[in-house]
Formats: C-alpha cells, structure tokens, sequence
C-alpha cells in the first residue's frame, strides 16, 4: 500500500487552496480542481481551443446567439444588469451585449485576472455608456451580493457548456446560488452541450494538433508556480475518456511512470499508469437538465437548439 505524507499535528494550517488541492492528490482516484486550468497561459490555450476544427461547441453556440439574440433580448428588456461568470475573451459578450437594448451594467467574474482587464478595457472602449464592473474571483463560491438593480432586470449569462463542469449536485446548489445572487427578477441564459457520440466527443478534448494536451498539462506549471510542487510535465500524459455510464467526458494527466512528487512540502507518490482527473464535462440530456435547473429555482420560458440538438440555450427566469 502506497504510504502518503501527512502534515504533523504543529504544522500550520494550510489555506483553502492547497487544503484542496492536497486533499486531492491524497484522495484514492487522484483528482484536481479544474479551475486550476485557467491560469493566463491556460485561458490564452482555451481560446486556440475555442478555435479548433474539432471542438464543435463554440462554433454552435455562436450560430444559436447570432440567430436567438433578438428574441432573447426582447424577453429580458431595457437597461439590464449582466452578470457573467467564467467571461474568459468576452466574444460571446461583445454579442449579447450589442443585441440588448441600452445594457445598464456588466459584470464579468474570472479567475484570471490578466485576461479580465484585457476583456473589461475591450468592452470599455465598445460600449461607452456600459458601467463595466470586472471582479477577480472563483465564481465557484462566489459571496458577494449583487443588490437590487432598479433600471431593468438582471441577466446572468453562462455560455460554453461550463455548467457541464460541476457534479451534477453542485450544478443545482451553483445555479442556486446565482439566483439568489442575481435577485427575484433575473433571467439566466444558459448554453450546455447535450451530446453524446464519442466520435465527436473525444477528439473535441483530445485534438489533433495537441492544444488540448497543452492546455491540460499546463494545470501542472500553475501548481508547481502556485503551490511549490515538482511534477515533471514530460513524465505525464493527457488523455480524453468517454464514460457513457455517468454521462461526461473525463480528462486525465496519465503518470508515465513510477514516480513521486512534492507539492506543499508533501510527498505524493504515482504508480506507472495512475492518472489524475483535472475535469469532468458531463454532457446532460436535455430532459435530466430541465430537471436540474427546476430544481435550482428557474424556470424554463425557452430552449434553442441546433440542428442535430447537442447545443442547446436555455431561457429561464427565477
């Protein structure tokens, strides 16, 4: 049985990101938090991503906004508040926001703070009369509250299929939280991915040209800059699995040998083929995730999908 490092007793408490990083990498199936991907090197690999032949869902997502925006923007009205967690370049944004009429304020939250100036200065200098309020955080436990807005509604705006990102238990309690966030009259604008054949799914997360596989294995440069780890990015290997039992494709960095690793001053050790999960992309069927947004408070006024329904976007209202 392979023996793990433990603090001692005195040793300081740790802070919650590496607490949770730790405990991952400690945990039987090996795991780490998939936010830890968006990193400035990783958001500028997500957008060549975004740009791919085989990642499908931004070119059909796009294809749905440039149809459905005008009847979108109709139902959520004048002088609205946007809220957007996870805005990554903003070029979704720049499209909702010209199809809005006259939007009051705009609220982008990431994690990556060098990508949220460039997108808040972008939006700036488009939309002179926007109050453009960026905010550096994990929206993934997000605490601020967001107040009445008295001009129009609120429209929380969650494209990309991210919500595919949580458990299917966090996404109720995440999309929960949102609506509490927004207030009693928001409108949520959802995109999710409903697909479910492997031979698009997989080279989607897995192409050709090795972005993906870069933009995995650079999880592994953030935690050794961020947490003093030591992982050898050459000693592991980025694969993309279907599991059609649960419904989601998962993405591991596969140890490429026996070896042992420091992060935080903590010994982890891997076997030759052990992997570490960086992210599960479930792919809910749409009945399982009307469900899951009831569930949530919101209430769906209307779906678009495209024409083979694997993207979809959800309009729903608190």
């Amino acid at each position: 049985m392979m023996q793990h490092a433990h603090p001692a007793p005195h040793a300081p408490a740790l802070d919650a990101a590496t607490a949770e990083v730790l405990d991952g990498l400690h945990a039987p199936r090996k795991r780490l938090p998939c936010k830890l991907l968006y990193d400035a090197a990783g958001a500028q690999l997500f957008e060549r991503i975004c740009e791919l032949d085989e990642y499908y869902p931004t070119r059909h997502e796009l294809a749905l906004l440039e149809t459905h925006l005008p009847e979108i923007a109709a139902r959520v009205g004048p002088r609205a508040r946007v809220i957007e967690p996870g805005s990554g370049s903003g070029r979704k944004t720049q499209r909702l926001l010209a199809a809005l009429a006259r939007p009051a304020v705009y609220v982008p939250i990431d994690v990556s703070g060098e990508q949220l100036e460039e997108t808040a200065t972008e939006l700036r200098r488009a939309f002179p009369g926007l109050d453009v309020r960026p905010l550096c955080a994990d929206y993934t436990s997000l605490d601020f509250a967001a107040g009445p807005h008295d001009e129009g509604r609120t429209l929380v705006f969650f494209p990309g299929s991210t919500i595919g990102n949580f458990e299917p238990d966090q996404a109720r309690a995440f999309l929960a939280r949102l609506g509490q966030l927004a207030g009693p009259r928001a409108t949520l604008l959802l995109g999710a991915d409903a697909n479910t054949d492997p031979e698009t799914l997989v080279p989607a997360y897995d192409d050709r040209e090795g972005v993906t596989s870069a933009f995995d294995l650079n999880l592994l440069a953030h935690v050794n800059r961020r947490f003093a780890g030591t992982f050898d990015l050459a000693a592991f290997q980025h694969r993309a699995v279907w599991n059609a039992a649960r419904s989601r494709v998962e993405m591991h960095l596969v140890s490429l040998r026996r070896q042992a690793v420091t992060v935080a001053g903590q010994r982890i050790d891997f076997a030759r083929g052990e992997p570490i999960v960086t992210e599960h992309c479930y792919k809910h069927p749409p009945g399982a995730l009307a469900a899951l947004i009831a569930a949530a408070g919101w209430r769906v006024r209307e779906t678009f999908a495209d024409e083979r329904g694997w993207m979809r976007l959800w309009l729903a209202e608190r």
